[in-house]
Protein backbone atom coordinates (compact mmCIF):
# COMPACT_ATOMS: atom_id res chain seq x y z
CA UNK A 1 0.00 0.00 0.00
CA UNK A 2 1.10 3.59 -0.49
CA UNK A 3 0.36 6.52 1.81
CA UNK A 4 1.74 10.01 1.08
CA UNK A 5 4.29 8.50 -1.29
CA UNK A 6 5.54 5.99 1.29
CA UNK A 7 5.09 2.30 0.54
CA UNK A 8 4.12 0.24 3.58
CA UNK A 9 2.93 -3.25 4.41
CA UNK A 10 0.70 -4.63 7.15
CA UNK A 11 0.63 -8.39 7.71
CA UNK A 12 -1.34 -10.52 10.16
CA UNK A 13 1.04 -12.49 12.38
CA UNK A 14 -1.51 -14.01 14.76
CA UNK A 15 -5.15 -13.26 15.56
CA UNK A 16 -5.17 -9.64 16.67
CA UNK A 17 -1.43 -9.06 16.03
CA UNK A 18 -0.25 -7.14 12.97
CA UNK A 19 3.32 -6.65 11.76
CA UNK A 20 4.02 -3.50 9.75
CA UNK A 21 6.95 -1.99 7.88
CA UNK A 22 7.74 1.08 5.79
CA UNK A 23 10.78 2.83 4.33
CA UNK A 24 11.49 6.57 4.35
CA UNK A 25 14.69 7.42 2.53
CA UNK A 26 17.28 4.88 3.64
CA UNK A 27 15.59 4.23 6.99
CA UNK A 28 13.43 1.13 7.51
CA UNK A 29 10.81 1.41 10.26
CA UNK A 30 9.04 -1.73 11.45
CA UNK A 31 6.96 -2.86 14.37
CA UNK A 32 3.86 -4.63 15.62
CA UNK A 33 0.46 -3.44 16.71
CA UNK A 34 -2.34 -5.21 18.50
CA UNK A 35 -5.89 -4.79 17.24
CA UNK A 36 -8.66 -7.00 15.93
CA UNK A 37 -9.42 -4.80 12.92
CA UNK A 38 -7.08 -4.65 9.94
CA UNK A 39 -8.26 -1.14 9.01
CA UNK A 40 -7.30 0.12 12.47
CA UNK A 41 -3.85 -1.44 12.08
CA UNK A 42 -3.47 0.33 8.72
CA UNK A 43 -4.56 3.64 10.23
CA UNK A 44 -2.01 3.29 13.03
CA UNK A 45 0.75 2.76 10.46
CA UNK A 46 -0.43 5.82 8.54
CA UNK A 47 -0.24 7.92 11.72
CA UNK A 48 3.28 6.59 12.34
CA UNK A 49 4.26 7.54 8.78
CA UNK A 50 2.94 11.06 9.42
CA UNK A 51 5.11 11.33 12.54
CA UNK A 52 8.21 10.05 10.77
CA UNK A 53 7.70 12.40 7.81
CA UNK A 54 7.31 15.36 10.17
CA UNK A 55 10.47 14.30 12.02
CA UNK A 56 12.39 13.99 8.73
CA UNK A 57 11.11 17.41 7.64
CA UNK A 58 12.57 19.06 10.75
CA UNK A 59 16.06 17.70 10.05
Amino acid sequence: MIYKGVEFSVTAVAPGIWKWQFVIGDRVVAGKTETKLNLLAIRRVQLRIDRELKKAERK
